[in-house]
Protein backbone atom coordinates (compact mmCIF):
# COMPACT_ATOMS: atom_id res chain seq x y z
CA UNK A 1 0.00 0.00 0.00
CA UNK A 2 1.19 3.36 -0.70
CA UNK A 3 0.22 6.90 1.44
CA UNK A 4 -0.07 9.95 -0.58
CA UNK A 5 -1.11 13.56 1.26
CA UNK A 6 -2.74 16.19 -1.59
CA UNK A 7 -2.94 19.36 -1.00
CA UNK A 8 -6.68 20.17 -2.09
CA UNK A 9 -7.28 23.92 -1.32
CA UNK A 10 -10.98 24.20 -2.27
CA UNK A 11 -11.77 21.94 1.05
CA UNK A 12 -13.89 24.33 3.10
CA UNK A 13 -16.61 22.77 5.13
CA UNK A 14 -17.79 19.28 6.45
CA UNK A 15 -19.48 18.51 3.04
CA UNK A 16 -16.68 19.14 0.96
CA UNK A 17 -15.01 16.13 3.58
CA UNK A 18 -17.87 13.79 2.37
CA UNK A 19 -17.94 14.65 -0.89
CA UNK A 20 -14.17 13.82 -1.26
CA UNK A 21 -14.59 10.80 0.68
CA UNK A 22 -17.81 9.85 -1.30
CA UNK A 23 -15.74 9.91 -4.17
CA UNK A 24 -12.85 7.95 -3.26
CA UNK A 25 -13.87 5.45 -0.67
CA UNK A 26 -15.14 2.44 -3.66
CA UNK A 27 -12.61 3.08 -5.78
CA UNK A 28 -11.19 -0.59 -6.69
CA UNK A 29 -7.75 -0.21 -4.68
CA UNK A 30 -8.71 2.74 -2.01
CA UNK A 31 -8.02 1.33 1.44
CA UNK A 32 -8.52 4.57 2.99
CA UNK A 33 -9.18 8.23 2.84
CA UNK A 34 -8.90 11.22 5.74
CA UNK A 35 -9.93 14.96 4.97
CA UNK A 36 -8.10 17.50 6.73
CA UNK A 37 -10.28 20.09 6.69
CA UNK A 38 -8.67 23.26 8.25
CA UNK A 39 -5.24 21.41 6.06
CA UNK A 40 -7.07 21.29 3.17
CA UNK A 41 -4.73 18.09 2.67
CA UNK A 42 -6.25 14.09 1.36
CA UNK A 43 -4.86 11.93 2.41
CA UNK A 44 -4.89 8.50 0.59
CA UNK A 45 -3.55 4.88 1.20
CA UNK A 46 -4.16 2.44 -1.90
CA UNK A 47 -2.60 -0.16 -4.04
CA UNK A 48 -0.95 1.58 -6.78
CA UNK A 49 -1.03 -1.70 -8.74
CA UNK A 50 -4.87 -1.20 -9.22
CA UNK A 51 -5.11 2.49 -8.97
CA UNK A 52 -3.30 5.21 -10.67
CA UNK A 53 -2.57 8.53 -8.14
CA UNK A 54 -3.27 10.37 -11.69
CA UNK A 55 -6.17 8.69 -11.69
CA UNK A 56 -7.22 9.87 -8.10
CA UNK A 57 -6.11 13.46 -8.54
CA UNK A 58 -8.74 13.23 -11.61
CA UNK A 59 -11.35 11.80 -9.55
CA UNK A 60 -11.05 14.59 -6.92
CA UNK A 61 -10.83 17.13 -10.03
CA UNK A 62 -14.56 15.77 -11.11
CA UNK A 63 -15.85 16.38 -7.78
CA UNK A 64 -14.35 19.86 -7.84
CA UNK A 65 -11.30 19.68 -5.49
CA UNK A 66 -8.77 19.95 -7.88
CA UNK A 67 -4.94 18.56 -6.29
CA UNK A 68 -2.58 21.50 -6.02
CA UNK A 69 0.19 19.47 -5.57
CA UNK A 70 1.35 16.50 -3.80
CA UNK A 71 2.76 17.05 -0.42
CA UNK A 72 4.15 13.75 0.26
CA UNK A 73 3.68 10.12 -0.56
CA UNK A 74 5.43 7.08 1.41
CA UNK A 75 5.42 3.58 -0.07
Amino acid sequence: MTTTELNVPEISCDHCARAITQALTPQPGIAAVEVDVAGKRVTVEYDKCQLALTRIEALLDEEGYPVESAAGSVA
